[in-house]
């Protein structure tokens, strides 16, 4: 039976989905996570304390665990372990990306001097140092603009600004969700704002060849202030042609960074038909601009599968969920068909739309009796804290559905959520 080493943060709200698809391929899973498991003593060396920071540390500790009880394959079910999957990989020999391919996805700085050094359409930028002068970088790219910072994930302290004031404000927002994250100071990312629509790719490297899985559409505007997602549905309603160049730019930016194996998860924009240009920028000066209408950008791209549990919305030929093709191609088995099952899903990502303490969801029962609503997790307990974006790094839950079509699937998922009331008390 293979064995496969999976790299599990406490927060991740992946694990019982991997550890099911490990289950039905008959795969022996290792749990490797920052804590020691309650069940470790009986677990053996099916569990291992991991710890993701430094990676050197966590790279060591998965050399001891294979000299031990050998596995082979290590896998990251979400950002915070890329990095550590990669190193452990290229140290035994397994399929993985190069570390400084996977590093760079980690550093928006350095994923945009990248895909600019290879001409991949994206953003026009500045990369500012800590405490400097981030209002002048957005003079000098033109408003509106997006500051971020360079390491969070997940839309966090990403702001659109409009004006100098604004970038200063911004500025000092983002430094706080930073310090508040317990991290050091850390550059910030000023960028064009690119106006369009906005959709996401899901794929798999297999020897450098990316094959596209599903591309989902994101029906609500991202425009900001805040960019918080909310609806994906798939399959896109885009056209043939559109589709085709989604899958490109993202081929072309994966290879620009250097990713070779395993998943990937791309935000791509398009142009809205007003012929705005996008920036090509190369060496953080903003470089030129270039692209035409209907092109597309490059947002992000990710050395990891969708977020959250959003996954449960793709099956590809009789079934097979896509924790299956990862783990699948983590282990160099037959990947089997990739078509994505007949029929729309999709999944709203519930906002948190109130900061506070979470009291309680009611309207549970109502929500999953919408027709077309296959599914609802809320992944926030009674008596924790919500933090709405830009400063907080989660969602409230997921609500899933299936259609005829991607329609069907939209207005099943905005029927789900209206039945929702969130009762939240003061801090």
């Amino acid at each position: 039976m293979p064995r496969i080493l999976l790299l599990l943060p406490t927060a991740t709200h992946r694990a019982s989905d991997f550890l099911a698809a490990a289950a039905d391929l008959g795969v022996e899973v290792v749990v490797g996570s920052e804590r020691r498991q309650a069940m470790a003593a009986a677990m053996g060396d099916r569990a291992a304390v991991v710890p993701l920071r430094p990676p050197g540390a966590a790279l060591e500790a998965i050399i001891a665990l294979h000299a031990r009880a050998p596995v082979d394959a290590v896998l990251a079910v979400d950002d915070q372990g890329v990095q550590v999957a990669a190193l452990a990989a290229e140290r035994l020999g397994f399929r993985h990306n190069p570390p400084g391919a996977v590093a760079a996805t980690r550093d928006k700085a350095v994923m945009r001097r990248l895909l600019g050094r290879s001409g991949v359409p994206q953003p026009a930028f500045r990369v500012v140092d800590p405490g400097g002068d981030v209002a002048a970088a957005a003079v000098a790219l033109g408003f509106p603009c997006v500051v971020k910072p360079v390491s969070r994930s997940g839309s966090q302290g990403v702001i659109r600004v409009d004006h100098a004031a604004g970038a200063r404000e911004a500025a000092d927002r983002v430094a706080a969700i930073v310090r508040s994250a317990g991290c050091p100071p850390e550059p910030l990312l000023v960028e064009r704002f690119v106006p369009g629509r906005e959709v996401a790719l899901e794929g798999i490297l297999s020897d450098g060849h990316l094959h596209v899985l599903a591309v989902f559409d994101k029906p609500d505007p991202l425009d900001g202030p805040f960019f918080e997602e909310t609806v994906y549905v798939t399959p896109s309603r885009l056209g043939s042609g559109l589709l085709a160049r989604v899958g490109a730019v993202a081929a072309d930016a994966a290879r620009a960074l250097g990713l070779r194996e395993g998943p990937v998860h791309a935000e791509v924009r398009l142009a809205d038909g007003s012929g705005t240009p996008f920036g090509v920028a190369g060496d953080g000066t903003g470089g030129h601009d270039g692209g035409t209408t209907g092109g597309a950008t490059v947002i992000e791209l990710a050395a990891r599968s969708i977020g959250g549990l959003c996954a449960r919305t793709l099956r590809f030929g009789a079934g097979v969920r896509l924790e299956e093709v990862i783990i699948r191609h983590a282990l160099g088995m037959d990947l089997g068909p990739l078509a994505r099952e007949a029929g729309a899903s999709g999944v709203m990502m519930l906002p948190i739309r109130a900061g506070g303490i979470l009291e309680r969801v009611s309207g549970r029962d109502e929500a999953l009796a919408v027709p077309g609503v296959v599914g609802l997790e809320i992944t926030v307990a009674p008596g924790k804290p919500l933090v709405p974006l830009p400063d907080g790094d989660r969602y409230l839950g997921f609500v899933f559905a299936r259609g005829p079509d991607p329609e069907a699937v939209v207005h099943a998922l905005r029927q789900a959520e209206s039945r929702l009331t969130v009762q939240v008390r003061d801090h």
